[in-house]
């Protein structure tokens, strides 16, 4: 545990050291503002106290942020030699991915926490469903672990940032929109498979409020089968 605890700091300081963690949070911050406040479906708009059109955006703006974090945390150290020092150490495989995984969760999750003051201002403006906000941060911490994990296995194979980043959008293209959209167009046995496969079916649900154990159980398959992808990966490459 020490050791996957060291990796994270590790990783959360060249986050902070490359400019990229403030960059991240700036940005994701201006934009859940701007459509939570300003555009379209936002609150005044729908004239309630309710925060989901801040977890709608959210939805999309972290699936783009998150490959871009993770996609040089295999993929460049790779390249430059690095992840092969650091296996050298008496740290294995399967620490240095959980280590790089809490870093970037911890930096989403401080990003998530700055945008508090937007559940405490609804609040003040009417009342609200706390059970709702709540279990929808839940949701955007589920969501964005699921997709760290496929961000880490995409970046374990390749050396490129870039061809890692548009691996990770492309895998995770299928869980965020395409599986809900076909199994919407489809029936039988093939839509209820792909439907259950759909990650926007179980935040959905999650950010209704509703916290089922087979949502819980979804998420939680889809990190661990990331991990382990990625892991053996990793294993395979220091064997060859």
């Amino acid at each position: 545990m020490m050791q996957i605890w060291l990796i994270t700091q590790r990783e959360l300081q060249s986050f902070f050291d490359s400019l990229i963690a403030y960059i991240m949070i700036v940005v994701f911050l201006v934009i859940s503002g701007m459509f939570t406040w300003l555009y379209g479906s936002d609150v005044f708009f729908v004239n309630q106290a309710s925060l989901q059109s801040f977890f709608a955006i959210a939805f999309w703006t972290l699936f783009f942020f998150i490959p871009a974090l993770t996609m040089k945390q295999i993929a460049e150290e790779r390249r430059s030699g690095t992840i092969e020092m650091l296996l050298t150490k008496p740290v294995s495989e399967w620490q240095v991915l959980w280590g790089k995984f809490l870093a970037t969760l911890t930096l989403i999750g401080i990003a998530l926490l700055l945008t508090l003051p937007y559940y405490f201002t609804v609040w003040s403006l009417g009342p609200i469903d706390h059970g709702a906000v709540w279990a929808g941060y839940l949701g955007l911490l589920l969501m964005s672990s699921a997709y760290i994990s496929i961000g880490l296995f995409a970046s374990s194979m390749t050396n490129n940032q870039i061809v890692a980043f548009l691996l990770a959008l492309f895998i995770g293209i299928f869980f965020h929109l395409l599986f809900g959209f076909i199994s919407a167009n489809i029936s039988g046995l093939a839509a209820t498979v792909l439907n259950y496969l759909s990650l926007s079916t179980h935040y959905d649900s999650i950010t209704r409020g509703v916290i089922d154990t087979k949502d819980i159980l979804y998420f939680l398959s889809i990190i661990f089968m990331g991990i382990i992808s990625a892991e053996a990966i990793l294993v395979k490459r220091s064997v060859n």
